[in-house]
């Protein structure tokens, strides 16, 4: 009888014990989740300030020789972007040329031109740091097109965390003006969101204009 008391007095204690790991694991979650979550936040809030940037060119072009240009109104007007946008682009862009010692002219060496892409993105984050996203084609200009794959992550549930952003592609072409070929064509991603601000939309478009033609000339960036 005593043996007996004894065995069920230790499995109480066995159950007992159990139930107090499996409290302290939920404990450990609920604490896990008050964590993750805000380190998230910034992950994406830091990812938006980020320009990725990627630029080609014709390697048989001897680009010391380009001293001046002018913009290529052609390409430029089929912008499908507002024309005070464009203007601030456009501005950026002559700050940018100018540091390289370039002068605008009527008989320019170079044509530059732009054009623009915009896609809508929509990233979903569990508390656990797995995650996915989708994003939709449209919009007033810049967006997507370039740029990494979404993928996805493993996840043990509770909760969830939504961001919505614009993501905008911006493209300068710079073209030979007697051979009317593209020599260099640098392009920008980064996150857009709804800048209504117009002091922080202008200093957007200038860090896109300048993170791209930072790429310019390409034969310093290979010597980098």
């Amino acid at each position: 009888m005593i043996a007996i008391v004894s065995f069920g007095m230790i499995f109480e204690q066995y159950l007992l014990h159990l139930k107090q790991i499996e409290f302290q694991i939920k404990i450990t979650m609920k604490t896990l989740k008050i964590l993750v979550a805000p380190m998230l936040i910034l992950l994406i809030l830091s990812s938006c300030s980020s320009v990725k940037v990627l630029s080609d060119y014709d390697r048989e072009t001897n680009f010391t020789e380009y001293k001046s240009y002018a913009f290529y109104k052609t390409g430029i007007d089929k912008v499908q972007i507002s024309d005070l946008d464009k203007k601030r682009i456009l501005r950026a862009i002559e700050a940018e040329m100018s540091k390289r010692g370039f002068e605008k002219s009527e008989n320019p060496d170079l044509l530059v031109s732009i054009f623009t892409k915009e896609k809508e993105q929509v990233d979903i984050y569990n508390n656990w740091g797995g995650g996915f996203g989708w994003g939709g084609w449209g919009g007033w200009g810049w967006g997507g097109g370039w740029g990494p794959g979404w993928g996805w992550g493993p996840g043990w549930g509770g909760g969830a965390i939504a961001s919505t952003r614009t993501e905008g592609s911006l493209y300068i072409d710079l073209i030979d003006t007697d051979s009317k070929e593209l020599v260099w064509q640098g392009k920008g991603v980064g996150n857009l969101g709804n800048i209504e601000n117009i002091e922080k939309k202008e200093q957007r478009i200038r860090e896109f204009v300048a993170e791209i033609l930072m790429q310019y000339p390409p034969n310093q960036v290979v010597a980098k």
